[in-house]
């Protein structure tokens, strides 16, 4: 069995609320609602754990104040979580599901930053991550960094993971990507379109075929894989410069939160076992698909 590591900086409890419709300006009721421990890593974890149980293992800070509830919804899905214990809250996201209109909106509840200095905690996610990296085969750092975070902590994972020889996505883009390419080539940089433009400064209104270019170019220049996700549209993807491009499944969502996080499972997960760039893609997008048929983000089980 195949090992990963999932490391995530903005751990999340989830709340889905189903709705008949959402109207602005009037109260709705719901029809029901699920909670969830979430997060760009920790969704990929749990889609990993559905692909083969007890493969993966996430780190992640928790404010203090909310970590129990957390990690107790974290037991339900069976994560090992490896928790660094902060000050606050562990923020909070609500996805709104419009039933009738098949729309899915996303509110993310921010955690005020604090003047305190979270250089102790970075120094225990460090430790942590280093007791544990040397028994995986794939590490992935999926989502954004508070500031609360130095700009050189994802780097350094980054630079841990070249070290031991393992595989290591970076499901990140702008700054953070940029600095850790100053250390470190990411084996896969996963991204979408959007992200892909911004940190590599092309324009947003750039044709397929010049994106098409530009990512085989920098494939070519980085000497890696390359994956750029663009919702309905067909996913582009360079391994040192082979262009691949891979149709998305058509089907009826439910709920379209974190369908690059399970892309992310589904194509690290095979691309660790294979090395099969069509497999993890074809893999990548099986999940995606199926997680955009559930209610629960996250997830490719009912």
């Amino acid at each position: 069995m195949s090992k990963f590591l999932c490391i995530c900086l903005s751990a999340t409890i989830q709340k889905t609320v189903n709705f008949k419709n959402v109207q602005l300006e009037k109260v709705n009721r719901s029809l029901n609602y699920i909670l969830d421990a979430s997060g760009k890593a920790v969704n990929s974890a749990r889609v990993l754990n559905q692909i083969e149980a007890g493969c993966v293992s996430v780190v992640c800070p928790l404010g203090k104040e909310n970590s129990a509830e957390f990690l107790k919804l974290a037991e339900k899905d069976n994560l090992n979580v490896f928790a660094v214990e902060t000050i606050g809250r562990v923020r909070e996201c609500i996805t709104l599901l419009d039933v009738e209109n098949g729309t899915t909106t996303e509110l993310v509840v921010g955690e005020p930053v604090t003047a305190d200095s979270y250089q102790e905690n970075e120094e225990k996610l460090i430790s942590v991550v280093e007791s544990l990296i040397k028994y995986v085969d794939g590490v992935l750092f999926a989502g954004s960094r508070p500031g609360i975070w130095s700009d050189g902590f994802i780097p350094c994972i980054a630079f841990m993971a070249e070290k031991n020889g393992k595989i290591f996505m970076a499901d990140y883009c702008g700054e953070d990507l940029l600095h850790t390419m100053k250390i470190t080539i990411p084996s896969i940089i996963k991204i979408n379109e959007e992200e892909f433009c911004r940190t590599f400064d092309y324009s947003e209104e750039i044709s397929e075929e010049n994106l098409q270019s530009a990512i085989i170019k920098k494939s070519q220049q980085l000497k890696n894989i390359i994956v750029v996700t663009r919702g309905k549209k067909s996913t582009f993807a360079a391994d040192n410069g082979i262009f691949y491009d891979f149709p998305t499944e058509k089907i009826i969502p439910v709920n379209t939160t974190a369908c690059g996080d399970s892309f992310s499972a589904g194509f690290l997960y095979e691309y660790v076992n294979s090395h099969d760039m069509s497999e993890a893609l074809a893999r990548g997008t099986w999940c995606a698909a199926r997680n955009a048929e559930l209610m629960r983000a996250g997830s490719i089980e009912s």
